[in-house]
């Protein structure tokens, strides 16, 4: 994209100009404490408070950045209302009382040029990014070279057939872009059984994802569940598969992923929120963020936005009368709002900052629109809205680029899809536990259901009470009632963890039964059982379960294996024996897709599989599955286009000229692009 031109540039500085002065006679006029002579004056300070602004906020927020870090950025309201302050001593026309009205102030001038600037699609983020970040990055050493980088942006849970109505419909612009300027091609991808980002980042950014069959499962020689949501668990998961080469581990960076890609430099990323030897880790990758004198109070404004607009379209879902639908209550808006608002802005503007420093290969995930679309759905108004938003960055990182120290591709992809459908228990009148349950008349433990929303949030604030001195112990004593092995855990998993954790001490053994659900995978295990208990076993010990399931409506099949034909899918209609290669009357797996079989059996061969796997119906005809958690869109099984991503990649990059299949042949995918670009740490020994 090229650069805005020359009148463009001044025409946009004088609406926001006139617009900030207007603003700020409209608080001369609300607010006892501040008075504006005139509107000229009002113009004068609008002017000083943007020159101060451009000039001395670079070095005060350098000096000023481990205490805007460690208050979680409240610390800017303040120097925003100093700047503010000091500008009313300089300019006569413009009094004010005292500091607190100047924060005031400073927050109404932002909530007005975010309003003005949305309206008027107006992007006032380059003067920054190409002077300010880019400064700091020079400063840092900056990598200057020819070599091109490759930056790959993840939209978590976004189908390819959702991205291409998307991008016909005009809810994509960017990418719409990309692709009529022949810059960019569009090709589609499969994930594994297993369509959650737990399993398919390890796949991506480590080449391998072996033996994790879920979002959370039953381990039986720790007895206790090992969960995606929670640090210390993605941190192990992450020690065990990685070679210490992953897709990032030549100078990238990290940003707001579940896994870390062995990169240098991580934020926001699950796998490394609680090490303490990063670099960069209060300085530099915050750096971009606090920039901005107007990042965090704009950020808070478009987060009352956000909350505002989700309270409304979630009660015009119920006054319409729109299904499938969730309860959406109170705590999901401000949920919502941090995935979509607050991570989003960090993210991005980390990215920026690691654009002028050259890194050679990022990988950042973006949740907003997997967040939205799990209870919202998958192509409602509101889900699109944010996928529309989530584009406009898009083009802010690719302008971006344009003054960056050394040519960056972009490539754009998801880790897997979603597909709609109303759950099981809104379907059935029943839960999946409730079944098992029945089924059994055993003791059922049912696993939480937990949020990647309120995963990211918990993580941010680990890395944020990870500081040191009085600001970092203040952080870790006010979330200490929230922190399990020195991870900060909100919502039901926090609630999971923190039981589990105070029951650690007692024998009180493990539950008879445990399920699991994975949006439309559910796990059974059998804890006190050691080992892969067999479809025998079962049998001899709860004769009820495997029928119950099997012949219900909205289960489509069941994995479990048998001392006599080995691993066995079975449906209400026929079974399928995976380790035979033969079929019986007619094949449960045959509406999941060619590749079904082959993502089943190599699940069954995982040591942590469920000892039942149980994915739910999929309905050809309404495109539409079951989850067994509540949610509208989900993912986790087969069914849809939950395994069906994609990858936008560059048209200078060379296709592969087989179906890729699994996030490991994507992983290997990406390091040969890397190596197509002269990147020589990615090149096969």
């Amino acid at each position: 994209m090229p650069r805005p031109r020359i009148p463009t540039i001044i025409l946009r500085l004088l609406v926001v100009w006139v617009s900030s002065a207007a603003a700020l006679l409209l608080m001369s006029w609300l607010l006892g404490g501040f008075h504006v002579a005139s509107f000229w004056s009002a113009l004068g300070a609008a002017a000083l408070i943007g020159l101060v602004n451009a000039l001395v906020w670079p070095t005060l927020i350098a000096v000023a950045l481990p205490f805007t870090v460690l208050t979680l950025g409240f610390g800017v309201l303040i120097l925003n209302g100093l700047v503010v302050w000091l500008v009313a001593e300089v300019e006569n026309g413009v009094t004010i009382d005292n500091l607190w009205t100047g924060i005031v102030v400073a927050i109404g001038l932002t909530v007005v040029d975010t309003v003005v600037t949305s309206l008027l699609a107006i992007d006032d983020d380059n003067f920054y990014d190409r002077n300010v970040i880019r400064r700091q990055a020079r400063k840092h050493g900056a990598v200057e070279t020819d070599v091109p980088a490759l930056y790959f942006l993840e939209i978590d849970g976004l189908a390819h057939a959702v991205l291409m109505r998307a991008i016909r419909d005009g809810n994509a612009p960017t990418m719409a872009r990309w692709i009529n300027d022949s810059s960019h091609h569009l090709i589609r991808w499969e994930c594994d059984w297993s369509s959650q980002t737990g399993a398919a980042q390890t796949g991506i950014l480590h080449g391998t994802n072996e033996d994790i069959p879920a979002f959370r499962w039953w381990d039986k020689e720790q007895g206790r569940e090992v969960s995606s949501s929670r640090p210390r668990d993605v941190a192990a998961i992450e020690q065990r598969i990685s070679n210490g080469r992953g897709l990032l581990y030549a100078d990238g960076a990290s940003r707001a992923n579940m896994y870390s890609g062995d990169a240098p430099y991580s934020l926001l990323t699950m796998s490394t929120v609680l090490r303490r030897d990063r670099p960069g880790r209060i300085g530099s990758d915050y750096f971009a963020y606090f920039a901005n004198p107007y990042n965090l109070t704009r950020t808070i404004a478009l987060v009352i936005a956000d909350i505002s607009s989700e309270l409304w379209q979630a009660a015009q879902q119920k006054r319409l009368d729109i299904r499938p639908r969730v309860h959406r209550g109170l705590k999901y808006s401000f949920v919502r709002a941090w995935t979509t608002v607050v991570q989003r802005d960090l993210q991005v503007a980390s990215v920026v900052g690691d654009i002028f420093a050259g890194r050679p290969v990022l990988y950042t995930t973006f949740t907003g629109y997997d967040e939205v679309a799990h209870h919202s759905g998958i192509e409602r108004p509101e889900t699109l809205k944010i996928l529309r938003k989530l584009d406009r960055q898009f083009a802010r990182l690719e302008r971006a680029a344009a003054g960056a120290p050394r040519p960056v591709r972009f490539a754009v992809l998801s880790d897997h899809g979603q597909t709609q459908g109303t759950t099981f228990r809104d379907r059935y009148g029943i839960s999946l536990p409730d079944l098992v349950t029945e089924a059994t008349s055993a003791s059922v433990q049912n696993s939480s259901q937990g949020d990647e929303g309120l995963m990211f949030l918990g993580a941010s604030l680990t890395e944020a009470a990870g500081g040191t001195g009085v600001l970092g112990t203040s952080m870790r004593t006010m979330t200490k009632s929230q922190t399990v092995d020195g991870a900060v855990l909100v919502g039901p998993d926090g609630k999971a963890a923190r039981k589990d954790a105070g029951e650690a001490g007692k024998d009180m053994g493990p539950p008879e039964v445990v399920v699991m659900a994975s949006g439309c995978l559910g796990l059974v295990f059998f804890p006190h059982e050691p080992g892969r208990v067999t479809r025998e076993w079962i049998d001899a010990n709860y004769p009820n379960l495997i029928p119950a399931l099997q012949n219900h409506p909205g289960i489509g099949f069941v994995l479990v294996r048998s001392e006599a034909d080995g691993a066995i899918a079975l449906g209400a209609a026929g079974t399928n024996f995976l380790d035979q290669g033969r079929v019986e009357g007619e094949d449960p797996l045959g509406p999941f897709g060619p590749n079904a079989a082959k993502h089943v059996k190599r699940s069954d061969g995982f040591p942590h599989c469920g000892d039942l796997m149980i994915n739910s119906t999929y309905w050809a005809e309404t495109d539409e599955v079951a989850a067994f958690e509540e949610l509208v869109g989900s993912h986790g099984g087969m069914g849809g286009e939950q395994a069906y991503p994609f990858a936008l990649v560059p048209t200078d990059l060379q296709l592969p000229k087989e179906p890729i299949v699994g996030p490991g042949a994507m992983h290997r995918q990406l390091r040969s692009w890397l190596a197509d670009l002269g990147q020589e740490a990615y090149r096969p020994e």
